[in-house]
């Protein structure tokens, strides 16, 4: 049974410059919380107790979220506002949270070997700290559930337009189940035209041991980053990867328009908050801004 989960946030977050500065991208918000509490929230939900996040020296305010602040707290408890850090405290009694430094930006796969020693000989769930996700289920429980019947390491895939294939890393496989592929290759940002599909990675994973071997024997590409990619491509020759069609809708926050997005559809969930909300977004469609 997996129980433990790697997110990587040690990243620059250039595409939210200059608002990503000071503040780590996976701490802005979408709606009332910041979008890494959604990440750790969805991990716990399909099962995971303890939650190893990836940082850097730059994101000491994403280990400080999940840490208690007992003057806050006790002054929220004098004006009886508790609810207001209710999600936080009720989250942090279902897993325990824990931070690993990556001491150099080297890329997604160098950020995934920092979590060697916590993995140990297990399995473990892989989420990207600035995406999430929304319907049911999410992705975690989703591919928590496919290792449990498959054994193998597991791709969430999502299916992309034909114009957006070489923005993404795109597998190849063969279709052996309703969404579920037994994958025979993985190429990152493909032309269309030599792509293996249209099934983009996305976010999420279930990865073997074997995944740290692998990527210690990749080299290093653009920038001297490892890249998950290529380690991933190396264990597909070793041993069995399988990729799941995740039925949840992925929402990226990496970047301006995408994040404002999210928060806009977030709002329209939400009958009260949509309902204050309305009037200004008629308007501005109408041109008659206020």
């Amino acid at each position: 049974m997996i129980k433990k989960a790697v997110i990587p946030v040690a990243g620059f977050g250039t595409r939210m410059l200059p608002a990503a500065k000071a503040v780590p991208k996976e701490l802005l918000p979408v709606l009332d919380r910041p979008t890494i509490q959604y990440v750790v929230e969805e991990a716990a939900a399909g099962g995971i107790e303890d939650v190893l996040l990836i940082t850097s020296r730059d994101k000491r305010g994403i280990e400080d979220h999940f840490d208690r602040n007992a003057e806050l707290e006790q002054r929220l408890k004098a004006g009886g506002k508790e609810s207001l850090l209710a999600s936080v405290a009720e989250l942090a009694g279902k897993v325990r949270i824990h931070s690993v430094r990556q001491a150099e930006q080297r890329g997604l796969g160098d950020a995934v070997t920092q979590a060697r020693h916590h993995a140990g000989d297990e399995p473990f769930l892989c989420l990207l700290g600035d995406t999430i996700f929304s319907g049911d289920p999410l992705p975690s429980r989703q591919l928590i559930e496919a290792h449990r019947e498959l054994g193998t390491a597991i791709i969430g895939l999502e299916e992309v337009p034909a114009e957006k294939v070489s923005r993404y890393g795109i597998v190849g496989g063969e279709m052996i189940g309703q969404g579920l592929l037994r994958l025979n290759a993985l190429v990152e940002k493909p032309p269309v035209e030599s792509a293996p599909s249209r099934y983009a990675i996305a976010a999420r994973y279930i990865l073997t041991p074997g995944i740290f071997d692998c990527l210690d024997r990749t080299p290093r590409g653009n920038g001297g980053e490892v890249q998950l990619t290529d380690g991933l491509r190396l264990l597909l020759e070793r041993e069995p990867i399988h990729g799941v069609v995740l039925r949840g809708k992925r929402h990226d926050i990496g970047n301006p328009v995408d994040w404002l997005a999210t928060n806009l559809l977030f709002a329209a969930r939400d009958k009260e908050l949509w309902k204050k909300l309305r009037p200004l977004i008629d308007a501005l469609l109408e041109g008659r801004c206020p």
